[in-house]
């Protein structure tokens, strides 16, 4: 607590400990925080949207599996005893001790802090490739997933009516750069999305289906297990997925691409998912780095400013378990890392120890659509539908909120033809690659 006399009074202030960003990293770090503290701090989220994103299963609203809202899981709902502030943060003056955020209507504000948490996460990373950033689209977001699934959709229903082959042709092919996580499971996905589509117009039944995942490695989840990703390369080119290692795009057109390898692709469709960059926040503050990640120590605090804390893909967060290098960017970090983060920062009032981070994977699940998944819970390969029971399990473990209604989706889903209509929602103009808030559509 920070005391403040006034005369013969003396005042206990509650300290006020500002997250921002409501990633698995800023989530996590809000809710330990506000079990820990119980009342005794003044605990800001400051997030653009009022939601925190279950980003693995965002392949499934992008493929009419899931609406929406089952994946965004409300803060105030589910944080008790911390206070939302709608709004970006456009700069920190760590010497004030203050952030400056813009609101969605326009407005401005500050707010003031005795704890940081910086858990801005990231967005999509960019490569100085001719054309991409016009016409391709990122994956980060429900407004990116909401236009893919339209724009998916729209593409069949033109193929079906245009009378060129050539044109036929084009719109039936759909281009996935990255064959990481989101790459393979947004190709896995739409291969059975757009399946479902073609039936629904006979006019195509005779019309091949394209469906490309392109990277520069040399096989897909190259991060992965080499298991897990033979499991995945099997179950791919079982659907149709037109596989290519060591190759990427060279350059993007409105009609096409050029692939490094070559050759010339025609298509309207180009979904860009190799990977993703801190949230330029980071860059701003013009303190050390290490690839683009603010650097900390093993306790998740900044050097030189003890009051500042960072975690999640925002962090270059030192792995002890393999010595010279960082944790990498995936959920599992983010969450572990937001909660020991509001661990040591209760430690620095004196309630706790603070703790090194230190944290061994127990597997990873790739969710392929359909019955197929490819997953290794404690280092255990597993494929086909009792992988994808442990990835279901899994999500339905790690989700926040929701559970039961995503569960019933699922049900539903597996029983019942999917909705193939498009909203007209979200468009291309609103869902720009180039953008530091995937997470909410860019007004023309």
């Amino acid at each position: 607590m920070n005391r403040q006399d006034r005369g013969d009074r003396v005042i206990m202030r509650r300290p006020r400990i500002v997250i921002v960003g409501a990633g698995f990293a800023g989530y996590s770090a809000a809710r330990k925080l506000s079990r820990l503290a119980r009342g005794a701090a003044d605990i800001v989220l400051l997030n653009p949207t009022d939601y925190f994103l279950y980003l693995p299963l965002l392949p499934e609203v992008a493929t009419g599996v899931l609406e929406p809202r089952r994946i965004s899981v409300s803060l105030p709902a589910t944080l008790p005893g911390v206070r939302l502030v709608l709004g970006e943060a456009t700069g920190i003056e760590l010497d004030r001790k203050w952030v400056a955020y813009a609101d969605p209507e326009g407005g401005s504000g500050e707010l003031g802090y005795d704890r940081l948490v910086l858990a801005a996460g990231s967005v999509n990373k960019l490569l100085p490739i001719p054309g991409v950033a016009e016409h391709a689209h990122g994956f980060r977001g429900i407004p990116e997933a909401l236009y893919l699934r339209d724009h998916v959709t729209r593409q069949i229903e033109l193929a079906d009516s245009a009378d060129d082959p050539a044109q036929r042709q084009a719109r039936c092919t759909f281009v996935v750069v990255g064959a990481g996580y989101t790459g393979t499971e947004v190709a896995a996905h739409g291969a059975l999305f757009t399946d479902d589509l073609v039936e629904r117009h006979p006019g195509l039944r005779d019309q091949p289906v394209r469906w490309l995942l392109l990277d520069l490695a040399d096989r897909v989840l190259p991060d992965l297990d080499e298991r897990l990703s033979t499991t995945a390369s099997r179950v791919l080119r079982q659907r149709g997925v037109d596989v290519r290692t060591g190759t990427s795009v060279r350059e993007a057109t409105p009609d096409g691409v050029h692939l490094s390898d070559g050759t010339h692709v025609p298509t309207r469709t180009l979904v860009w998912c190799v990977g993703v960059r801190p949230d330029p926040l980071v860059a701003d503050l013009g303190l050390a780095t290490n690839h683009g990640r603010l650097v900390v120590d093993e306790y998740l605090t900044v050097p030189g400013h003890p009051d500042v804390y960072a975690c999640g893909d925002a962090a270059a967060v030192p792995d002890l378990t393999r010595p010279g290098e960082i944790t990498a960017m995936t959920a599992q970090h983010a969450t572990r890392q937001g909660r020991l983060a509001a661990r040591n920062i209760a430690a620095s009032y004196n309630q706790g120890v603070r703790r090194t981070y230190r944290h061994h994977d127990l597997g990873f699940v790739v969710d392929l659509g359909g019955p197929q998944a490819a997953a290794d819970p404690l280092g255990v390969p597993l494929g086909g539908p009792l992988a994808k029971a442990v990835t279901a399990g899994y999500h339905l473990l790690a989700m926040p909120g929701n559970r039961v209604r995503t569960a019933a989706d699922w049900l539903l889903n597996a029983v019942l033809p999917r909705h193939t209509v498009q909203l007209g929602l979200v468009r291309a103009p609103a869902v720009p690659l180039d953008t530091a808030t995937p997470e909410l559509p860019r007004t023309p």
